[in-house]
């Protein structure tokens, strides 16, 4: 799977944020560039990571502290789905599986 990457200027355009906006959320570790500053990039995962920042802080208004929890149990999630997954692919390769 290629993942495609976007310039800083690109992000703060499709996420519909200003500068210092995503110095702050980088600085709380919502949002973790690719890269090192002045290169870094972005994908589009990060850009919808983005959008539920906002929406969460702006439509639903919720602090700081729990768009970090929020986040926290997100990430969770999706680790647990991939390792889901990754099981049941292993599993279905393994000789040992019954056949029916």
């Amino acid at each position: 799977m290629t993942i495609t990457t976007i310039t800083r200027h690109e992000f703060l355009l499709r996420a519909r944020l200003d500068h210092d906006t995503l110095e702050m959320w980088i600085a709380e570790e919502w949002i973790i560039p690719h890269g090192a500053d002045p290169e870094a990039t972005f994908t589009d995962a990060d850009v919808a990571r983005a959008q539920l920042i906002r929406d969460l802080k702006e439509d639903l208004d919720v602090n700081d502290a729990g768009v970090g929890v929020i986040l926290n149990l997100v990430d969770q999630t999706h680790g647990l789905r991939k390792m889901l997954a990754d099981l049941l692919e292993a599993m279905h390769k393994s000789p040992d599986r019954p056949r029916p």
